[in-house]
């Protein structure tokens, strides 16, 4: 009896190895699938579940096929947070997401306090500041790309006064915060700071305090649906001056709500799925092969972020999410070697990245680049 125990023993032990190979490996994404960040987060998740595909295809992480399971936070902070619980203590490798700033800064506390990587897609600068050691992002922080806009203002448009109209949450609160002293910098005057609220639908009385500060240009920042009614209702007023933003009024989707009335905004963006580059133009391609719909930067921060996932992994070369938090700090990744990633991209010891920006300008209904930015230790 006791020799058939010792070989049902040594049989277990000598497959466990294998067992253990063929298993998952559990990546969670929370992200806005209704709610006001809708759009935004299904393109989101749609990025990531493109490159998990790809991912999986070309063996996966580590030799494991990735299980990817999406939440929706329904863009509220309390339910982001609570399934950032939920989905560390089911033990994932990574969490991707959530895109909105607020739900991002209350859903990481969790991630951090299981020891768990998170790769969000949110711009607040508060969400690196804060020293988390797990939270990483795919898309520029504000801290950033709010100087190229400023230098941009100054330098282009030659304005010596600007009107700011922002969102009063967290995303454009921040934004807001960062852009003011840095006009004030370069001795631009805001004549008008106008504060409008997440999903707000009338924007008369903000386009007609914008119209009233008689400055010379206008800075939008507000999440995407409110981005295209102020567009509308700017026009509709006949404002006439430039109206200048940042990521998300250049949005694949703010354009086709807008529809003439974006023509004429010029935006910093991180991603477009616009930019004249070849890997960019493929990745475009498979998503709208895939999904049937052109891609905005949202789509580009899941599908770019879930491959800096796997190049860090290729580099550590195991599944660790302790190790890979610890190893995306400082790390460079080559499109070369990662097409993925779609541009070179290195992250620095706050999480934050540095990669390739553009300025873009919208006409005939699409956002052309019209300057482009490159990275910091591209010139190294």
């Amino acid at each position: 009896m006791a020799s058939f125990r010792s070989i049902i023993i040594a049989l277990a032990l000598a497959t466990a190895p294998v067992l253990a190979q063929a298993q998952t490996v559990p990546i969670a994404g929370l992200v806005e699938l209704s709610g006001a960040g809708a759009s935004v987060g299904t393109n989101f998740d749609n990025g990531v579940k493109l490159a998990i595909k790809e991912i999986n295809a070309a063996g996966g992480l580590a030799g494991r096929k990735i299980e990817y399971t999406s939440s929706d936070t329904q863009t509220n902070p309390s339910i982001a947070k609570a399934l950032a619980a939920k989905a560390v203590d089911q033990g994932v490798y990574v969490v991707m997401g959530p895109v909105f700033s607020g739900s991002i800064i209350v859903s990481m506390g969790e991630t951090r306090r299981a020891e768990v990587t998170n790769v969000v897609a949110g711009e607040a600068a508060s969400i690196t500041q804060q020293g988390n050691p797990y939270v990483f992002r795919c898309s520029f922080t504000q801290a950033a790309a709010m100087p190229k806009v400023a230098t941009y203002l100054k330098d282009t448009v030659k304005a010596k006064s600007v009107a700011v109209v922002f969102v009063n949450n967290d995303f454009g609160k921040g934004g807001r915060d960062i852009i003011v002293p840095e006009l004030k910098k370069l001795g631009i005057d805001v004549v008008a700071d106008i504060s409008t609220d997440q999903g707000q639908l009338d924007f008369s009385g903000p386009v007609l305090k914008a119209k009233q500060s008689n400055a010379d240009a206008l800075f939008v920042y507000l999440n995407e649906e409110e981005s295209a009614r102020l567009l509308r209702e700017l026009r509709k007023q006949g404002y006439d001056k430039p109206i200048v933003g940042e990521t998300t009024i250049a949005n694949e989707k703010v354009i086709e709500l807008a529809g003439d009335a974006a023509n004429g905004v010029v935006a910093h963006v991180g991603l477009t799925a616009d930019a004249p580059n070849p890997t960019v133009q493929a990745f475009v391609q498979k998503f709208m092969s895939e999904y049937k719909y052109k891609p905005d930067h949202n789509a580009m921060k899941g599908y770019t972020g879930m491959w800096a996932v796997k190049a860090v992994t290729d580099k550590i070369g195991k599944i660790d999410t302790k190790a890979l938090a610890a190893a995306f700090h400082g790390a460079t990744i080559s499109a070369k070697d990662y097409p993925g990633v779609l541009f070179d991209v290195q992250y620095d010891n706050k999480g934050d990245l540095d990669r390739e920006s553009f300025f873009v300008k919208v006409a005939n209904g699409k956002a052309q680049v019209v300057q482009t930015f490159k990275p910091a230790f591209a010139a190294k």
